[in-house]
């Protein structure tokens, strides 16, 4: 089996202080005793669960990101002959078919609890101790990750566990769920745009890695957005009047669409007018995962993993010829190239961007072969993945060259293929989802929705519907973890799709670990597992 973790950053491991999610401290740990007195250096622990978000399952391809998209129509992560089986992880993830033990649930669950109790220590009134910088934008910042955190349980699990540091050990973590959850989140939202710096858009790319104002207003959008999902009610109009409040706020530190032609360039390590908040994770697991072995792969020894496609469907959404994407087809921007002999150089390696599909090339033009072992066929990327596991030798030269490839991050741009830069939160996002509350209102968002069309040089539509508003969001926002978010919204997570079967509403949230419901008698097993 591949090792599809070995090029990732694990600095995750020397951070996460507590891994388990009802957040029992060992009696001999002196970080949260009976008379908790506050953390020594607020600087330093804000700076680790900083190193949270960016490292293990809430950083890389696994966890968090898997879940959120190749559990829809986004992607499907085939095995490819005696790779990408993981006893069956990864279709068991796009097939929706999970159960409680699966370490992509399991994971995250523990390292998103591991950023809330983290966070609360730094918020407490105790914790007045740090080492350097401004203590009461510090504490924002915990405040900021401490509901991010608690968004994710809540719209992945809907309980999310929360320990008072002043009680004692023993003491059970309460479980907050529906408006008492949301309400926590919103509350420390609200408090951190206080006190957080105003990053505009202008500003140095380096402000923008930590928690910012125009952060804490797109997460507040986020949250008002999803919130009926989470309540099981009706959008409310005062909800969705919040989002466009929220957006009309970044909006007004400087945050816009990209320009026509830079909308690769967002996902530079360079400043732009849409990056409102990255992570500095490793870019590597949003290349490699997906690249194939043979192709160029200056840095990363082995080349990429060939693992993760997109669905032919996924890929018809965009405007342009459905079975090639070379410079010139006419395709819409955000569909990216596949260079051929005429565009392939040394700096783009013969990679392309965007919707990899057809024959792939070499940077100097030579038509690029799979392994020898399948017989070094042309490399070739079908516009579908037909067959979703190995069971015979014969399968081989199929799988390997089966699927579109996505790729939105390039492997020869600034800082290289192991840069540090994931972007979290941008402009187009926080436009989007103003677009779809004005909808929910019951104004056309039409306007807006053809000028983002217009910039990405795809056609302006005629009218717009909820498909519309799901299919504009997943043009715009393949690969940044919404998906699955989204999909749910619009009611289209439960559909059948390629080698997937339709599913039945216990798998819009994931289960809780069992380990951690029978610690922690106040959670509940979710239903259907």
């Amino acid at each position: 089996m591949k090792n599809i973790t070995k090029f990732l950053n694990i600095t995750l491991l020397a951070s996460l202080v507590f891994s388990c999610t009802d957040l029992e401290i060992e009696g001999t740990d002196s970080l949260i005793t009976d008379g908790f007195a506050g953390v020594a250096n607020v600087q330093g622990e804000v700076a680790n669960l900083r190193n949270i978000v960016a490292g293990g399952q809430l950083g890389n391809q696994e966890g968090l990101f898997a879940l959120n998209e190749v559990s829809t129509d986004e992607y499907i992560v085939p095995t490819r002959g005696t790779d990408w089986g993981d006893n069956g992880r990864w279709l068991s993830i796009h097939r929706q078919t999970w159960n409680a033990e699966l370490s992509d649930i399991t994971t995250p669950w523990r390292e998103l609890n591991s950023i809330t109790i983290n966070a609360t220590r730094v918020i407490s009134p105790k914790s007045v101790n740090t080492a350097g910088g401004d203590i009461t934008e510090q504490k924002a910042a915990a405040r900021f990750y401490r509901a991010w955190a608690m968004h994710w349980i809540l719209d992945m699990w809907r309980q999310v566990p929360y320990r008072n540091v002043d009680l004692p050990n023993s003491a059970i973590p309460d479980v907050l769920t529906g408006q008492q959850a949301i309400d926590s989140i919103v509350n420390d939202l609200n408090l951190a745009i206080l006190d957080l710096p105003d990053v505009t858009a202008g500003d140095g790319i380096a402000l923008k890695s930590n928690p910012t104002k125009a952060a804490a207003l797109h997460l507040l959008a986020k949250v008002h957005l999803n919130k009926h999902v989470y309540l099981e009610t009706a959008a409310d109009p005062a909800d969705m009047q919040v989002v466009i409040d929220a957006v009309d706020e970044i909006a007004a530190s400087g945050y816009t669409l990209a320009a026509s032609g830079e909308f690769f360039d967002i996902f530079r390590p360079s400043n732009d007018v849409e990056t409102i908040w990255w992570s500095p994770a490793d870019a590597g697991s949003r290349m490699w995962h997906t690249l194939h072995y043979n192709q160029n792969s200056p840095g990363n020894d082995g080349g990429g993993w060939n693992g993760f496609t997109t669905l032919a469907e996924f890929y018809d959404l965009f405007e342009g010829p459905s079975n090639t994407n070379f410079p010139g087809d006419g395709q819409e921007e955000r569909r990216g190239v596949v260079h051929d002999p005429s565009t392939a150089n040394a700096e783009n390696l013969g990679i392309g961007l965007g919707f990899l599909i057809n024959q792939q090339y070499e940077q100097d033009g030579t038509p690029l072969n799979a392994r020898n072992n399948v017989g070094g066929i042309p490399l070739v990327f079908s516009r579908e993945t037909e067959k979703a596991e190995y069971t015979s030798p014969g399968d081989n030269a199929q799988l390997e060259t089966s699927g579109i490839r996505m790729l939105k991050y390039h492997p020869n741009e600034e800082g290289g293929d192991r840069r540090q830069h994931v972007v979290k939160y941008r402009f187009a996002d926080a436009y989007l989802m103003k677009a779809e509350a004005m909808y929910r209102m019951g104004t056309s968002p039409l306007a807006m929705i053809n000028d983002l069309r217009t910039i990405r040089g795809a056609s302006a539509l005629p009218s717009i519907t909820e498909d519309d508003l799901l299919a504009e969001r997943g043009r715009e926002l393949y690969q940044e973890s919404v998906r699955r978010q989204d999909m749910i919204r619009f009611g289209q997570y439960l559909r059948a799709w390629n080698l997937k079967e339709a599913g039945d509403a216990t798998r819009l949230i994931f289960p809780i670990p069992v380990s951690d419901v029978l610690a922690n008698p106040n959670l509940v097993q979710n239903p259907g597992y």
